[in-house]
């Protein structure tokens, strides 16, 4: 049976760019199932998704489609599989909950490899999934030295993703340098608003009617990295931040969930400080 392959193309935009890479892909037996392309006109950049099946030299594949595409080109072809994931937490459970659940009914198209965190609070639940947690105290240890030792437990996995399923303490450049683009946060608030901690206590005072989740790629710059989905949930007077904090946790779980989601399915690409989602 014909694998199923992932191709991701982004490059500078120019005529016929479509018609190059069906004919390179023709050309070598293989069969479109589902393809997309977008083109962002401010950038002039081209962004080309593609699910195909056949027998496949990826390498030789992807030297074919560089000597036919603009010299800037980032082309990825992978297999279309499921990800190894390590998700990270601090003490909230509905997030990280709502992950274990999907991924022991199958419906997560991912392995998770690890549950980590800074405390043991969620430890007796990870472990009803069998599923190996990791404690890694931040107690007297400075950010640096903390991230030290996480980054040491995590080098013991191949990690496609890291989900930050309510974890709750900045990381550094280093950390994100090291899985950049591969660390995914939900954030309690409908981004650019309210960035930072007590979101929901920023909007109470503030009065807002909605209230909202954003799920983003993480960058040095605390909560404004790529932004991969966004949901809302309407408000009134008569909610407190409390209230406001216990309704957005389902809002939380499903947009982390979709986040995560459209990046185990190859489905985003990164342009400046935006995503291209198919």
């Amino acid at each position: 049976m014909d694998r199923k392959y992932i191709v991701k193309i982004d490059c500078d935009d120019e005529k016929g760019l479509v018609y190059k890479i069906s004919q390179t892909l023709f050309k070598d037996g293989l069969n479109i199932v589902a393809n997309r392309e977008f083109v962002d006109i401010q950038t002039k950049k081209f962004f080309f998704r593609a699910e195909i099946k056949g027998d496949i030299d990826t390498e030789g594949l992807a030297n074919e489609l560089k000597k036919k595409l603009p010299q800037n080109s980032n082309i990825l072809i992978s297999e279309k599989k499921k990800k190894d994931i390590i998700v990270m937490c601090t003490k909230e459970s509905h997030a990280l909950g709502d992950i274990l659940i999907k991924h022991y009914s199958d419906e997560l198209n991912a392995n998770i490899l690890a549950v980590v965190s800074n405390y043991d609070i969620l430890q007796p639940l990870v472990e009803k999934f069998d599923i190996p947690y990791y404690c890694v105290s931040h107690k007297d240890l400075s950010r640096e030295e903390h991230e030290k030792k996480i980054l040491e437990v995590l080098s013991k996995f191949d990690i496609d993703f890291i989900v930050l399923a309510k974890y709750m303490r900045i990381l550094t450049p280093k950390f994100v340098k090291s899985y950049e683009n591969r660390i995914i946060n939900i954030h309690h608030s409908f981004l650019p608003a309210f960035i930072g901690a007590n979101p929901y206590k920023q909007a109470y005072e503030r009065g807002v009617k909605i209230i909202g989740a954003t799920a983003h790629i993480v960058t040095d710059n605390l909560d404004e990295g790529p932004i991969i989905a966004q949901d809302i949930i309407r408000v009134d007077h008569t909610y407190g931040w409390r209230d406001m904090q216990f309704a957005g946790k389902n809002v939380e779980k499903t947009v982390l969930s979709n986040a995560l989601n459209l990046a185990l399915e190859d489905k985003i690409f990164i342009n400046g400080n935006k995503t291209i989602i198919f």
